[in-house]
């Protein structure tokens, strides 16, 4: 009896040591995943949030869902995430973005992007690209400047929110060339690139997903990429720097997080499936079709890419003096 009592306090004890976050792991994810976009329909994020829901099933038990929760330039959705449960059943889709790693930079936020949320893994980095419509008279970088220059008026911009990738981008823009840039915010990239394409602005910026089929029907015209490099899938369009203007930047960084607190086990499952996904030939050819570059890093990786893109952020800012109203 005293041997038994031993071996039943010895496996309870060897119960309790066992982490429950492990425990946690091993049935996860024992029900569907919400994929938080916390932008509109139609954008770089929810593009790319659908195209890894369509592959998710391949290679989970349990399917991915997309929930579009925009508002506050993204702000709003992601603070959702931050607030939930942290077991793996709400992620946040599109980390990376500018309400992560430039808008902490420029205003106080509700929530801290570093120390509340895990990077996961980034899936993808997407260049801003400088546009007009069809109908405008400008058909260079070197012509909006001349005509705001010569005007003394404010050039108005279509940016997908206030603060972000495209936001930083386009003021970025203005600084170094001497011009007065207005950016006019939306709730994503989509209603961004609708709103110029009614020609309600001058110019706009986006990125590649959002613009290019604009481009290719003939109703935007493509004026500069704002990278150090020219985008594979506009290798016609130079760089602002090309054209003598000293600014660029990452981008949009487009990566998965998770909330502060959520197990380890987890974390490394939804990183293993978000690597596989990365890995699928037919998810690279939809990424392709989309004109998104397939750039997946692991968590570790992807925490430290976070670190050095806000650093250079924090850098773009304070050398060209850029505050928001």
């Amino acid at each position: 009896m005293k041997g038994f009592t031993a071996a039943i306090t010895a496996s309870m004890l060897a119960l309790m040591a066992f982490p429950s976050s492990s425990m946690a792991a091993d049935a996860y994810p024992s029900k569907p995943v919400s994929a938080v976009v916390p932008f509109g329909a139609g954008g770089s994020s929810d593009l790319l949030a659908r195209a890894v829901e369509k592959t998710w099933s391949k290679y989970s038990k349990q399917p991915l869902i997309v929930v579009n929760k925009p508002g506050g330039g993204g702000v709003v959705g992601t603070e959702g995430v931050v607030r939930s449960k942290p077991d793996g059943y709400t992620l946040y889709f599109g980390y990376g973005s500018g309400h992560d790693v430039v808008m902490p930079l420029l205003q106080k936020m509700p929530y801290d992007p570093v120390k509340d949320l895990i990077p996961v893994a980034r899936v993808s980095v997407h260049s801003v690209v400088i546009v007009t419509g069809a109908n405008s008279p400008f058909k260079s970088i070197k012509d909006v400047i001349a005509w705001s220059k010569k005007e003394g008026k404010p050039v108005t911009t279509a940016v997908s929110v206030k603060a972000g990738a495209v936001d930083i981008a386009l003021t970025a823009f203005g600084k170094a060339a001497g011009i007065n840039i207005v950016t006019v915010p939306f709730s994503g990239g989509a209603e961004a690139t609708t709103a110029l394409a009614g020609g309600h602005l001058m110019i706009g910026g986006g990125h590649p997903s959002e613009v290019i089929p604009h481009i290719k029907s003939g109703r935007f015209k493509a004026l500069a990429v704002v990278t150090p490099q020219r985008d594979a899938t506009l290798p016609d369009v130079p760089t602002l720097k090309e054209q003598g203007i000293d600014v660029s930047t990452w981008g949009s960084i487009k990566g998965v997080a998770a909330p502060a607190g959520t197990p380890k086990e987890v974390v490394k499952d939804i990183e293993l499936t978000i690597k596989k996904i990365c890995e699928d030939a037919e998810f690279q050819k939809t990424m392709a079709n989309l004109n998104q570059p397939v750039m997946y890093l692991g968590s570790e990786d992807f925490t430290k890419f976070i670190k050095q893109a806000t650093a250079d952020y924090a850098a773009l800012i304070k050398q060209l003096n850029i505050s928001i109203d």
